[in-house]
């Protein structure tokens, strides 16, 4: 399973974690001192989404949570009904499309 977004292409990158000692300067101390660093990594913060794209086909997507955030926005990314909800939206195209006729 990759741990890459579907739509931006964002992945995991690689940092630090700093171990401090010491009292910050604006409690009263003379600074924070930087004993220690150790590798590691952030992660992205990816759901797992039903999506429906132009064609009106349903398939599941990771995307992180700030591409799901604007797409959703503006309209880019479009969820796929579920449940009762999706009965709902072909009953209303039916009566649409017997009105229309």
């Amino acid at each position: 399973m990759s741990r890459v977004c579907d739509i931006c292409g964002k992945k995991q990158s690689v940092g630090y974690k700093y171990a401090r000692r010491g009292l910050p300067k604006k409690v009263g101390g003379i600074g924070l001192k930087v004993t220690g660093r150790t590798k590691r990594t952030f992660n992205v913060n990816l759901q797992l989404v039903r999506v429906r794209d132009d064609a009106g086909r349903v398939a599941q997507k990771r995307v992180c949570a700030k591409c799901l955030k604007n797409g959703l926005r503006k309209g880019t990314i479009m969820k796929a009904a579920r449940g009762s909800h999706s009965r709902y939206l072909k009953e209303k195209a039916a009566a649409e499309e017997n009105a229309g006729a």
